[in-house]
C-alpha cells in the first residue's frame, strides 16, 4: 500500500532536514508523526518515527542531566501550589498558560507545539499559583514522566476544546490513558490512584460552544467545569480563584507584638493548620517557646486570645507570644 504523504509531512520533514538544534529536530519528529497518515502502508514509518523520538528524547535527557543534575521534565515546585494542565493536542492549553501568566509558549495549531513540561506562575491577590504546561496525552507518547509529574501535583486541570465535534471522544481518550497509568481524576481524592482535578472548558467564544458545554456537563459527572475563552479573557478571573482554592491552603499573615501586621507576604499553609502549624512556619523556635497568641480575622476574633491547637482561616492575622 502506498503512503501517500501529506504536504504536511513532507514540510515537517523538509523541517527535520534543516533543523540545527536537538530541540528542532524533536519539533519536527514528532509534528512528522502528528501529521503522518494512519494506514498499514506507514506503519513501518510510524514505528520508525516513534522510536527516532524516543531515542532523541533520552539523549537530550542524558545531556541536559549531565549539564544541571536534573532530568529535563523536572519543575522544582513554587508558589502557593502546582496545577498541571492536561488535555489532548490542540485544545489550548499554552494558550491559556499565555493568558494566565507571564510564560511565552509558544502557540501553534498544530500537535505537540509543548514538548517539555513548561511553567509559569499565576497570580492570585497577593499570592502566586505555579501553572505547569504538559505535553499532549495521546497514545503515541506514553512518557512514564508524563504521568509522573501528574501525580506529584497539587492539582490536574483537564483542559478540553468547546470547538471540537470530538470533544467527547478525545476526553475518553484522555481518561483512558489516565487510568491505564492508574490515574483517576475527582473533585476530593481519597484512595489511592486519585487527583484532585478540575475541567477547564476552553474556547467558549466559538460558534457552538454552550450547546457542547451542556453535553458536556452530562458526559463528565462529577467534576467541576470551568468554561472560559483564553483567546477572549473570558473566566480567567474567575479560574484563577478556583485554582487557588483547589490547592486546599490558607493565607496567614505574621504580627509583631505591638506592631502593624505584615500584609506583604503570607505564609502558606495546609488548610485545617493549627496557630503551632503556623508558629512552627513563622519561626521554628516559636514551636517550644510559644505561650499564647493573638488573632485577628476577618469576621470573628479582634485580637482574642486563642489556644495552640485552633484552627486557622483563610486571612487569619496571627500574633505570636513567646
Amino acid at each position: 500500500m502506498p503512503a501517500n504523504l501529506t504536504p504536511d509531512y513532507l514540510a515537517a520533514d523538509k523541517k527535520f532536514k534543516a533543523a540545527a538544534t536537538p530541540q528542532d529536530k524533536l519539533a519536527a519528529l514528532e509534528e512528522m508523526l502528528a501529521t503522518i497518515p494512519k494506514h498499514k502502508g506507514t506503519e513501518k514509518m510510524q514505528a520508525d518515527l516513534k522510536r527516532r523520538i524516543a531515542k532523541l528524547r533520552d539523549e537530550m535527557q542524558r545531556r541536559k542531566g549531565a549539564a544541571r543534575g536534573k532530568p529535563f521534565y523536572h519543575v522544582d515546585k513554587e508558589g502557593a501550589g502546582q496545577v498541571v494542565l492536561i488535555g489532548a493536542p490542540n485544545v489550548g492549553k499554552s494558550m491559556l498558560l499565555r493568558a494566565l501568566s507571564h510564560a511565552e509558549p509558544e502557540v501553534a495549531d498544530y500537535p505537540f507545539t509543548t514538548r517539555v513540561p513548561l511553567p509559569g506562575m499565576v497570580e492570585f491577590e497577593d499570592v502566586q499559583v505555579q501553572l505547569v504546561d504538559l505535553p499532549p496525552i495521546t497514545v503515541e507518547f506514553r512518557e512514564g514522566w508524563l504521568y509522573g509529574i501528574i501525580r506529584t501535583a497539587d492539582v490536574a486541570a483537564l483542559v478540553v476544546d468547546l470547538s471540537s465535534e470530538d470533544l467527547l471522544s478525545q476526553t475518553e481518550t484522555v481518561l483512558s490513558l489516565l487510568s491505564e497509568a492508574n490515574i483517576r481524576l475527582v473533585r476530593s481524592p481519597g484512595q489511592p490512584g486519585e487527583k484532585r482535578a478540575v475541567v477547564i472548558a476552553n474556547k467558549l467564544d466559538v460558534l457552538g460552544a454552550g450547546g457542547r458545554l451542556e453535553r458536556f456537563r452530562e458526559f463528565i459527572g462529577e467534576l467541576a467545569v470551568i468554561p472560559v475563552s483564553a483567546a477572549a479573557g473570558t473566566g480567567l478571573d474567575g479560574l484563577r480563584q478556583v485554582m487557588f482554592d483547589l490547592l486546599h491552603v490558607i493565607r496567614v499573615y505574621s504580627k509583631p507584638p505591638g506592631k502593624k501586621a505584615d500584609r506583604g507576604t503570607p505564609f502558606i499553609l495546609r488548610r485545617g493548620a493549627t496557630v503551632l502549624d503556623a508558629a512552627e512556619a513563622i519561626h521554628k523556635d516559636f514551636v517550644e517557646k510559644l505561650k499564647y497568641a493573638r488573632l485577628w480575622g476577618r469576621e470573628h476574633y479582634q485580637g482574642q486570645m486563642v489556644g495552640r491547637d485552633h484552627v486557622l482561616e483563610d486571612g487569619d492575622i496571627i500574633e505570636i507570644h513567646a
